[in-house]
């Protein structure tokens, strides 16, 4: 076994002059094997900083992906929304043209002007046609 070493007095010990107590000295127990030390070259150790930061970055880029078909599904429903309100609005503006049309039909002149331009007559009225006459201008 390996002898204590005393304290050289020319060095001095800052450890003595704070009177914080020295840090445990760990005692080495035999050499590593040779195969451990070959195995254990600077190259070959895992960077574990590195592997959380790229675990961090699939599991961003995972959660990134699972938004992108819901904003894709939100775009197609805006747009298809933007379709149908437009189409709401031409079928409210064909609605009020037929409304007013309606209200002009139930007035007698415009029912009787209508009936007289599909050929009708009143049952006391004697009924002419006229051929050849020319064609309009």
């Amino acid at each position: 076994m390996a002898a204590a070493r005393a304290p050289r007095p020319d060095v001095p010990d800052p450890h003595r002059r704070s009177g914080t107590p020295r840090p445990p000295v760990r005692a080495v127990r035999g050499g590593a094997p040779a195969r451990a030390t070959a195995a254990r070259q600077p190259g070959s150790r895992i960077r574990w900083d590195r592997v959380g930061r790229m675990a961090l970055l699939c599991v961003l880029l995972g959660i990134t992906a699972l938004f992108v078909g819901p904003l894709l599904s939100l775009r197609s429903t805006l747009a298809e929304s933007d379709a149908k309100q437009a189409e709401v609005q031409r079928l409210q503006r064909e609605n009020t043209r037929l409304k007013q049309r309606q209200s002009a039909l139930k007035s007698k002149g415009t029912l009787e002007l209508e009936a007289r331009r599909r050929g009708m007559v009143r049952p006391t009225e004697r009924p002419f046609v006229v051929r050849g006459l020319p064609k309009g201008p």
